[in-house]
């Protein structure tokens, strides 16, 4: 059952956040345009209320959530209802799919990355935005998990694991970056660095 309730609930305080981190935001949305430097016929699958989606230029959205979708609606986004386990497009339909925490929040993981891998054209990106588990921001997450009314169901995954889903999905070509480092604060523009490890936002990109 998709967790859409605390974003239904809660919207203003989820764009809050972003309003609050500007540094956070504006580091993580120049991690993910790294690997989507031409955003046509990218949809962003659990799009939220556009937040990344806008500034990006990705025109199609994917979202359960009734309220996100309303707001995404507002910001030019064409959004239409669906999950990461039933994606309602087509086989080999798009050129690529952007997901910014959506994978914390997935009723099943490893059938929502096969979702993807089916909807993707020949040659398609998949981008995944994510706070590693392991990192300084990752650690915090899990220490105040169950205070969080975003967080409280979600799960939080490594790079590691993240990599492990796509590559057994079928997917292959993957590069990482990692953004957000511990000794910058949330009102700096934090660097992009290849790889991950040191960074708590790791993008990771692969192809079908």
């Amino acid at each position: 059952m998709p967790k859409t309730a605390p974003f239904n609930e809660h919207l203003n305080e989820y764009e809050l956040w972003f309003k609050d981190n500007p540094g956070y935001y504006r580091s993580e949305l120049e991690a993910v345009r790294h690997f989507i430097p031409d955003p046509h016929g990218f949809a962003e699958l659990g799009v939220g209320s556009g937040l990344f989606a806008e500034p990006l230029g990705i025109k199609k959205g994917i979202e359960p959530s009734a309220k996100m979708a309303e707001a995404a609606r507002k910001r030019g986004i064409d959004v239409i209802d669906g999950t990461g386990e039933n994606i309602p497009l087509k086989d080999s339909s798009t050129e690529g799919i952007l997901m910014v925490t959506t994978i914390c929040f997935l009723d099943d993981t490893e059938k929502s990355i096969k979702e993807i891998y089916r909807v993707l054209k020949k040659g398609g990106k998949l981008v995944i935005g994510f706070v590693d588990r392991d990192s300084p921001i990752g650690r915090v997450y899990m220490q105040i998990k169950e205070k969080s009314v975003f967080y409280r169901d979600a799960v939080f995954y490594t790079t590691e694991e993240v990599i492990r889903y796509v590559k057994e999905a079928g997917f292959g070509n993957i590069e990482t970056v990692q953004t957000l480092f511990p000794d910058l604060t949330p009102n700096d523009t934090h660097p992009l660095k290849a790889g991950y490890g040191e960074g708590s936002f790791v993008v990771v990109s692969c192809e079908k």
